[in-house]
C-alpha cells in the first residue's frame, strides 16, 4: 500500500506541475481525489490489511491527499495569475501610438445646396424669414389668389389634416405672413427656405421636399428685376457662363408668370439626353406678384410692384450634382452621401 502511495503522489505532482490549462485541474482533482479517485480507492481496498497495519496506511493516505490537494491549489492560483498578465498584457494601451480617429460627419448635400442658396440671396440684400409647416387653407391658398375650384386644391395632391388645416404645399405662405406684418413697408425682400409636402412619390418626387420662396416688393420693380436677380443666381449657383430663359406660363398668385429655364449644366446648351436636346433645363417658377395676393396683404397694387419666385431645394441639387433619382436624398446610403 505504501507503494501505491507513493507511486499515486508521484504520478499526480507530475501531472499537476505540466499543466497549462486550469480547467484540466478539475479533471485531476476528480482523478486523485474524487469518491471514485485514485485515494478513495486505496482506503476502501483497507479492510484487506491487517489492524496494525490501517492506522499507519490511513495516515499516509490523508497526508498524500493532502499534499496533492495543496499541489492542485498551487498550480490553479499560479496559471491564474498568468492568465490575469496575459489579460493585462493584451488589454495595455500603449499611449505612443496615434488616437483612433472617429468618423467625421458631414453635411447631407440638400443642406449644402440650402445654405449655398440662402448664402447667395443674403449677398444680394435678402433676408430670410420662416413660417409653420402645418398651414391655414387662407395662407396656403386663398391668400395667394387660388380658388377653391383650382386643381392645386385637390386632396390626392394636398395632405390635408381638416377642411381648413393642411400640411403646407409650398413655402408661400411665408410671403403673405410676412407682407402682412410689415405692409405698407418698402423695399421688401425676403426668401422663405423650408419643408414642403405633396402627395408624389417617384423618382423626381418626394411626398416631403424642400424649396425656396423669394420675393421683392419695392416701387417700380419690373420682370428686368426678377430676371436679373434669377441670372445672378443661376450665375452663382452653376457657372459664369450659365445663360437663363423664361417662357411664359401660369401661377394663380403671379401675373405674369414665367417658367424660368436654365442652359443645360451638362451638355452647355449643345443638347443631350438630360435637357431631351433642346439645351435648357427648367428650374423654377417665377412672375411678378398678381394685384389681389399684394391687396390682401396690405399693399396697395397701384403704388408698389413685386416679383416672386420658387424653386425645389432637391431640383437644384440634382442638377449640381447630376443625380438622376431624387429618393437617393432620403435613403440615408453613406456610400452616396460621402461624396459631397
Amino acid at each position: 500500500m505504501k507503494e501505491k502511495l507513493k507511486e499515486i503522489k508521484e504520478q499526480a505532482e507530475k501531472e499537476i506541475k505540466s499543466l497549462e490549462d486550469s480547467e484540466k485541474l478539475k479533471e485531476i482533482q476528480v482523478k486523485y481525489l474524487g469518491k471514485k479517485g485514485e485515494i478513495t480507492g486505496v482506503l476502501r481496498s483497507m479492510g484487506k490489511l491487517s489492524p496494525e497495519e490501517r492506522p499507519v496506511i490511513g495516515k499516509l493516505a490523508n497526508q498524500v491527499k493532502e499534499e496533492i490537494s495543496q499541489l492542485i491549489e498551487e498550480r490553479k492560483a499560479f496559471l491564474k495569475e498568468r492568465e490575469r498578465e496575459g489579460e493585462l498584457n493584451r488589454e495595455r494601451i500603449d499611449v505612443t501610438l496615434p488616437g483612433t480617429r472617429p468618423p467625421v460627419s458631414r453635411a447631407h448635400p440638400l443642406t449644402l445646396v440650402m445654405e449655398e442658396i440662402e448664402e447667395i440671396f443674403l449677398g444680394m440684400g435678402f433676408t430670410i424669414a420662416d413660417g409653420p409647416e402645418i398651414e391655414t387653407d387662407y395662407y396656403n391658398f386663398e391668400a395667394l389668389n387660388i380658388p377653391r375650384e383650382h386643381p392645386a386644391r385637390d386632396m390626392q395632391d394636398s395632405f390635408y389634416i381638416t377642411e381648413e388645416i393642411l400640411l403646407r404645399t409650398h413655402t408661400s405662405p411665408v410671403q403673405i405672413r410676412t407682407m402682412e406684418k410689415v405692409a405698407p413697408e418698402v423695399p421688401l425682400r425676403i426668401i422663405a427656405p423650408g419643408k414642403v409636402f405633396r402627395r408624389d412619390d417617384d423618382a423626381t418626387h418626394s411626398p416631403m421636399f424642400h424649396q425656396v420662396e423669394g420675393f421683392a416688393v419695392d416701387q417700380d420693380i419690373s420682370m428686368g428685376d426678377l430676371k436679373g436677380t434669377l441670372l445672378l443666381f443661376a450665375r452663382q449657383i452653376f457657372g459664369e457662363s450659365l445663360e437663363i430663359r423664361l417662357r411664359p406660363s401660369f401661377f394663380p398668385f403671379t401675373e405674369p408668370s414665367a417658367e424660368v429655364d436654365i442652359s443645360c449644366v451638362i451638355c452647355g446648351g449643345g443638347g443631350c439626353r438630360v435637357c431631351g436636346q433642346s439645351g435648357w433645363l427648367e428650374v423654377l417658377g417665377a412672375g411678378m406678384i398678381h394685384p389681389r395676393v399684394l391687396e390682401v396683404s396690405g399693399y396697395d397694387p397701384n403704388k408698389v410692384t413685386g416679383y416672386a419666385f420658387g424653386m425645389g431645394v432637391e431640383r437644384i441639387a440634382m442638377l449640381k450634382y447630376n443625380i438622376d433619382d431624387l429618393r437617393l436624398f432620403f435613403t440615408n446610403d453613406l456610400r452616396m452621401l460621402k461624396q459631397f
